[in-house]
């Protein structure tokens, strides 16, 4: 090599050097200026913000911006790349700044309270791939821009105030796998565009004001877990392809003015489904028998519709299934055949909502009753056409929180074990034709908020041990032959609020002075009875009285001068009684 050559590349390769040297001071100088616009966006977006638990303390000059709480940083550039504060009841709004963060590939602010609009500049944020604003208050638009964002995989927008449409321009990003846009006053159709995201597994728009018919291009949609579209004005009728998405868990349609008929092949071609909800809509036939083949159906709930016929006994090859509420149709055929299914529900040992009421039931009520779920919490049979009597062992349902079977055609005694339910809070036996007395085990139902016996024809006094059930918040005894006198425990019962209802009785002897410890008590109404005597001076101790009826009975003496400490009074009766009133202002609006 001679000496020429050996300058030459001697000069090359220090060349080589002061170009690598000028682009590391050029990189430095970049990223230095890149780090410098993250940390004024950050600030800008900080003061913006009401910081109650002081999340923003460590956003200062003391450390590195990437040490700030709620900030993540890559490690070669030392850029911001996640904003993420959930939690933190920040007050205020979201700064425009927010689209400087170039890197910023997650911002999760969720639960907090964020006000006005998202701006338009988070369409900036091309690296974007979490963008979570749920459960805050923010309103407008959703930004158009942001379907600038093609590298997004998860939008939450859930539980705040947004209007406007959802952007047609959506389907452009192709990489998204969850959508979330419920509870916010969205209006408008679903976009076709939709049937563009091929990737997405959820796609929740609940709790709006979207209209229009879902559109076929969604029945594309091969990796769809989640559909969840109810509480809202759609109409027409689900695609069909829809129902054949074999990946759909969560199917929620309920609350909408849709109409069909569902698919009887359904549990055949939808084997993951778990939740299958539609009630609240337009939607008739039958309910298939094919359901039997979903074997991880935990809901199924059809109530308030159209659907005909008897209840399929494949339901009891269910074994995960929690909730079963068929309420509001028109199944059954008042017959003795309309239970055979019950029998087989005693396989579904997780049971616990079973909703069959206001349908076309008949025949007795059967025995297998007693063999479902001891889970179950929920079993209303009301608004049929059930006869006979209350079946035994209904006390093997431990779990049992709500008891409904009122408006049906059973007679008999009230079964004294349903007072051995620890858990009932409400029972609902009126407007039956039960006869006998109110059995005294009622007084264990220590946990009982609402009794209703109303429109039987109870008799007897009524038992004194409705005292235990301290927790009762409405008594309804009214259209009963019930006699004696009104129980002084009952109005001892601390949580008789709402109402206490014993008119269209035959009940006699004084209104106790004891009714004055209803101090919250809204509408007490004792009309139609043989009460007398004077009304005691201590009914204007019930200071939250809206409604009081005394009329129909033989009260004597004076309206005591005390109601006129009850000022929320809105309406009274005393007429038919030998009460002399003085037409005070207190009274004029007395009804005799």
């Amino acid at each position: 090599m001679n000496l020429y050559t050996t300058s030459v590349l001697a000069s090359f390769a220090s060349l080589q050097v002061i170009l690598l040297l000028s682009s590391n001071i050029l990189c430095c100088q970049a990223n230095s200026l890149g780090n410098e616009t993250d940390r004024i966006a950050l600030l800008r977006f900080k003061s913006e913000i009401s910081d109650p638990f002081g999340i923003f303390n460590s956003w200062n000059d003391s450390n590195s911006f990437c040490n700030w709480d709620g900030i993540t940083c890559s490690r070669r550039h030392q850029r911001v790349t996640s904003l993420n504060i959930i939690g933190q009841k920040l007050v205020g709004t979201i700064s425009p700044y927010i689209g400087n963060l170039s890197f910023l590939k997650t911002l999760v602010l969720a639960n907090n309270s964020f006000t006005d609009e998202i701006p338009q500049e988070v369409g900036k944020l091309l690296r974007l791939r979490y963008f979570v604003l749920s459960q805050n208050i923010l309103g407008g638009d959703i930004p158009t821009n942001l379907t600038h964002c093609t590298k997004l995989v998860r939008i939450a927008l859930a539980y705040n105030k947004l209007v406007g449409k959802i952007p047609e321009e959506i389907g452009s990003l192709v990489e998204l796998k969850f959508v979330d846009l419920g509870r916010n006053n969205l209006t408008g159709k679903l976009p076709s565009s939709l049937g563009n995201l091929t990737l997405l597994n959820a796609f929740q728009v609940g709790y709006n004001n979207l209209v229009g018919k879902v559109p076929v291009e969604i029945g594309k949609l091969s990796s769809l877990t989640n559909f969840s579209i109810g509480i809202n004005n759609i109409s027409g009728t689900i695609p069909e392809t829809l129902y054949n998405i074999s990946s759909l868990s969560f199917f929620s349609i309920t609350e909408n003015q849709i109409h069909g008929t569902i698919p009887y092949d359904i549990g055949l071609n939808l084997p993951s489904l778990r939740w299958f909800g539609i009630a609240v809509n337009r939607l008739f036939g039958s309910i298939p028998h094919s359901f039997g083949n979903a074997s991880k159906l935990e809901l199924i709930a059809i109530g308030a519709n159209n659907f005909v016929g008897q209840v399929p006994v494949t339901l009891g090859n269910l074994k995960n299934l929690r909730i079963l509420s068929l309420a509001s149709n028109s199944l059954g055929s008042r017959s003795a055949n309309d239970f055979v299914f019950l029998n087989s529900l005693k396989n579904c040992t997780s049971l616990e909502k079973l909703q069959l009421s206001s349908n076309n039931f008949g025949g007795v009520l059967p025995t297998s009753l007693a063999n479902l779920s001891s889970q179950l919490s929920m079993l209303t049979l009301g608004g049929n056409q059930f006869t006979g009597s209350i079946p035994e062992g209904l006390n093997k349902l431990v779990g049992l929180s709500a008891l409904s079977m009122d408006y049906n055609l059973l007679s008999g005694f009230i079964p004294s074990e349903l007072g051995m339910l620890p858990k009932l809070q409400a029972l609902y036996l009126d407007n039956n034709m039960l006869s006998g007395q109110v059995p005294l085990s009622i007084g264990n139902l220590s946990h009982l908020y609402g009794l209703y016996l109303n429109e039987n024809n109870l008799e007897g006094s009524f038992p004194s041990s409705i005292g235990n059930c301290q927790f009762l918040g409405e008594l309804d005894a009214s259209e009963n032959k019930f006699s004696g006198t009104i129980p002084k425990e009952i109005l001892g019962l601390p949580a008789l609020t709402k109402s206490l209802n014993m008119s269209w009785n035959s009940l006699s002897g004084n209104l106790p002075t004891e009714v004055g410890n209803l101090k919250q008590l809204n509408t007490l109404d004792i009309s139609s009875n043989n009460l007398s005597g004077e009304i005691p001076t201590t009914i204007g101790e019930c200071l939250s009285l809206e409604k009081l009826y005394l009329q129909a009975n033989f009260f004597q003496g004076l309206v005591p001068s005390s109601l006129a400490s009850i000022k929320g009074l809105k309406n009274w009766t005393c007429h038919k009684t030998t009460l002399q009133v003085k037409f005070s202002k207190i009274y004029r609006d007395c009804d005799f």
